[in-house]
């Protein structure tokens, strides 16, 4: 057995069945090796964005990782902004990226790099094995890593000469330790503040947001404490008979009108909240000034335990609010922020798997959702954009049994627009909306913001995406994905329920 084949045995044999691939001449050992481990299954992207945000959204449905199979630091590098944003949502991913054979690397060949810097910079662990009876026992341990608690991002630089050296053999993954129990003196503390009547808000992310943990939640909130969930979660429980949580918001005024008055914000698998970016005159740290900030639990605590115990304590018998099933009213009319998310909030479908990178565009449908059938969320956790397409083709791949919907901004989705060719030839069951505004209308927001406003029309330009117009019912066509555009909000709620109904992806076109 040559080095390639052990790490893909590995990595199956470890429970990670799905690799996500744009390799290259130094990882063709590892695509022959497919053939050879049937249980692994090879899905390719046209870019490598598109592997890793893919990766990234399995991650957050299945709750394991999946593989990356990536060609060397230049290639590695293409796929950096959505490992960055997987990060952030403290994704599991297992990268195997290729490198030189050690007796070309010296060479300075085309291709070398500081590959170690490039993986560097996103991995919280790396390895590289010299020979290919150490493949396995890394990629073994690299699988531990992107299965812990929490999860990393775990690389394999896996040299040319590794891969295809006999004398490779299949590694056993031992089993991750489970989350952290959380110390019942912490618990017991802030149980005391709540108690003594301090102004407590909670802060939820992570593992928090699961039904169960905003079960708890729900329970200690029911005398009007304030709580929140991060701005952009990996992943949130929402919909009828969950209990509801409010997004803190994303312009730090937002944030900071709802923090107003707290004086303990307690965090539960939540950051310490900061705006996105610094602007001129106005402060980073979103708590109010003097409020003492404490921590439930942290990242690799069991969140939901720490939160259920804590209900336990303070609001012991009690059960939580939870939103009824009150979709929006089927809409009519022209096609605007609101009536596109009013027409999506009355066709969800039950279990629906929602991916939002609509940005501005999108601001009403989580609100006009709230009520719909129960679904999962899964938002921008980094910022960094073009994460939407990827993690909807990931998520559907997770989960196949569900429907996934990609809330899209038209500027968003240029960046990784090849994952429509990946959801055309996996046959994967994800409807696209695509918010056409012709604009970055986000950072036209932010010019203003950042205090750089006026009349600057070659600075505009840069933030305009209309000349020329981007025809994305061509471009999807082109990729092999069926699309249409919407004429108006009822001809929208038509063209959902059909593509709900019909096996494979879909795109839909909402100009605004």
């Amino acid at each position: 057995m040559n080095g390639a084949e052990a790490a893909l045995r590995t990595l199956a044999g470890g429970g990670v069945d799905v690799c996500f691939a744009n390799p290259g001449t130094s990882e063709m050992h590892a695509v022959a090796a497919l053939d050879a481990v049937p249980a692994m299954r090879g899905v390719l992207g046209l870019f490598e964005g598109v592997v890793t945000g893919a990766a990234d959204g399995y991650g957050r449905m299945a709750g394991r990782p999946a593989a990356t199979l990536l060609h060397l630091g230049p290639g590695f590098g293409n796929g950096i902004a959505n490992l960055h944003n997987a990060g952030k949502a403290r994704t599991g991913i297992v990268n195997l990226v290729g490198d030189h054979a050690g007796p070309h690397k010296g060479l300075d060949a085309p291709l070398e790099s500081d590959i170690d810097g490039i993986v560097g910079s996103v991995s919280g662990w790396v390895r590289t094995p010299r020979r290919a009876e150490d493949v396995g026992p890394a990629v073994a341990a690299a699988v531990a890593a992107a299965s812990g608690s929490p999860a990393e991002i775990a690389t394999v630089i896996l040299r040319a000469d590794a891969a295809w050296s006999e004398g490779g053999s299949e590694a056993v993954v031992h089993t991750p330790a489970p989350p952290r129990q959380v110390d019942g003196e912490r618990i017991e503390a802030i149980a005391k503040r709540i108690a003594r009547g301090d102004r407590v808000g909670f802060l939820l992310g992570g593992g928090a947001l699961t039904e169960p943990g905003l079960a708890a939640a729900g329970r200690l909130v029911a005398g009007g404490a304030p709580y929140f969930m991060e701005t952009f979660p990996a992943r949130v429980a929402r919909g009828a008979g969950r209990v509801a949580i409010e997004r803190l918001g994303y312009f730090a005024e937002q944030a900071t009108e709802q923090l107003a008055g707290v004086e303990v914000l307690v965090l539960a698998d939540a950051a310490d909240p900061v705006s996105f970016f610094a602007y001129p005159g106005r402060p980073s740290r979103l708590a109010p000034v003097g409020c003492d900030v404490v921590a439930l639990s942290r990242p690799g605590d069991d969140a939901e335990a720490a939160l259920e115990t804590l209900a336990d304590l303070v609001a012991p018998g009690t059960t939580p609010d939870v939103a009824p099933f009150d979709p929006p009213a089927r809409p009519t009319g022209a096609l605007d922020a609101v009536t596109i998310a009013a027409a999506i909030g009355a066709t969800l479908p039950e279990g629906a798997i929602v991916s939002d990178e609509a940005v501005t565009s999108g601001a009403f449908c989580a609100p006009l959702t709230a009520n719909a059938a129960p679904h999962d969320w899964l938002a921008l956790t980094g910022g960094a954009i073009g994460d939407g397409l990827p993690v909807a083709v990931g998520a559907a791949v997770a989960r196949s049994d569900r429907r996934v919907l990609a809330l899209e901004a038209d500027g968003s989705a240029m960046y990784t627009i090849q994952a429509l060719w990946t959801m055309a030839r996996e046959s994967l069951d994800v409807t696209v909306v695509l918010f056409s505004n012709h604009r970055y209308a986000i950072l036209e927001l932010e010019m203003d913001r950042v205090g750089a406003a006026g009349e600057h029309p070659k600075a505009r330009s840069l933030l305009s995406l209309d000349n020329p117009p981007i025809d994305a019912v061509a471009l999807a066509r082109g990729f092999g994905v069926p699309a249409e555009r919407a004429a108006d909000a009822a001809h929208l709620a038509d063209l959902l329920e059909r593509s709900y109904a019909t096996a494979g992806p879909t795109l839909i076109d909402v100009v605004l």
